[in-house]
Order: structure tokens, then C-alpha cells, then sequence
């Protein structure tokens, strides 16, 4: 998924960990709202929630090349295929775009529809975490009303650097 173990993992009960429990809560949600996780789209999502950080369209298309040349996968995946892929996992709120690195992670819950939330983005390993802070997107709300302010999409992203790389690039005293 998108964080490392152990880190701003805020409520671990209420997320889902590992690429394979990830798909199967996808598969049960599109059961329970009627919709359908196709092959392809199965696939999208688990390369998204294997990779451990924000993955690109293109990564996702190279990913599912080699899957097919070493016999695996869900065969061939043009660019539109990957592309409807995404959009029916945008639309259900089983991943997040992060706009400013034109890349998808994997939603931490994935039995809630569309939400949104803010998220923490490294800027040296690229590591994205989902920040479930429901007071932050109340307030970003609240002062849009105020301000007359019809919000059509929201993504809030924090750059900067994760605990293990600010720990790394920080100089250890003697």
C-alpha cells in the first residue's frame, strides 16, 4: 500500500494491509454495491497496492507488459484499458490521484465511497500517506462554504520529507 509499515498508520483496525487483502475488500465492496472488479481492473489495483508508493499510468502499463511476457497477468492492456481501469477505481473510491505527481495509490478503506483526504507526499523515496484527519477536510470544507466557495474536486497534498528519509538526511552529531 502506500505508507511503510508503522508509519502515520493512524487507526491500523480501520485500514486494510497487504496487496491481496486489499483486492479481496475491493472484491467484497463492488459485490456489495453491485459493481464489477474485472480482471484487468483487479490487476490495476493490486500493481497499485504492491507498489508501495504513488504509481504512474505508464509504470502500471509497463508492469502488465512484463506479466504477460513472463506468462502471467491478465493479457495484452492497451492504454485506454489501463485508463478505463483507473477511472472505475477513481470513480468507486478504491485509489486516490495525486495530481501533482500525475500518480495512483491505493485508498486505506476501501468500504468507503469517494472521500476525500489529504495526503503526505516524500519528496526523496516518494512515499504517499493517506492522512485520515476528518477535522482537516471539515475545516477546508467549512471555510470553502463560507467563502461562497463550491468546491467540484478537492485534493489537499503535503510535500516534504517521511520520518526515514528526514532521519537519513539529517546529520548525526558526534
Amino acid at each position: 500500500m502506500a505508507h511503510h509499515a508503522g508509519e502515520a498508520c493512524i487507526d491500523p483496525d480501520h485500514h486494510v494491509h497487504g496487496a491481496k487483502a486489499f483486492v479481496h475488500a475491493v472484491e467484497h465492496a463492488c459485490r456489495e454495491r453491485g459493481l464489477r472488479l474485472t480482471p484487468i481492473r483487479a490487476r490495476v489495483l493490486g500493481l497499485i497496492a504492491e507498489a508501495g508508493k504513488p504509481l504512474k499510468a505508464y509504470d502500471l502499463l509497463d508492469r502488465i507488459a512484463r506479466d504477460r511476457s513472463a506468462g502471467e497477468g491478465v493479457g495484452a492492456a492497451a492504454p485506454p484499458t489501463v485508463y478505463r481501469a483507473l477511472d472505475f477505481l477513481l470513480a468507486n473510491g478504491f485509489i486516490h490521484k495525486l495530481e501533482s505527481v500525475n500518480a495512483f495509490v491505493a485508498c486505506h478503506h476501501p468500504s468507503t465511497a469517494q472521500h476525500s483526504v489529504p495526503f503526505l507526499i516524500c519528496d526523496r523515496c516518494h512515499s504517499a500517506v493517506e492522512l485520515e484527519d476528518a477535522e482537516v477536510v471539515a475545516a477546508l470544507e467549512a471555510r470553502a462554504r463560507a467563502l461562497g466557495f463550491v468546491p467540484q474536486a478537492q485534493t489537499l497534498e503535503v510535500h516534504g520529507l517521511c520520518s526515514n528519509c528526514h532521519r537519513l538526511a539529517t546529520p548525526r552529531r558526534p
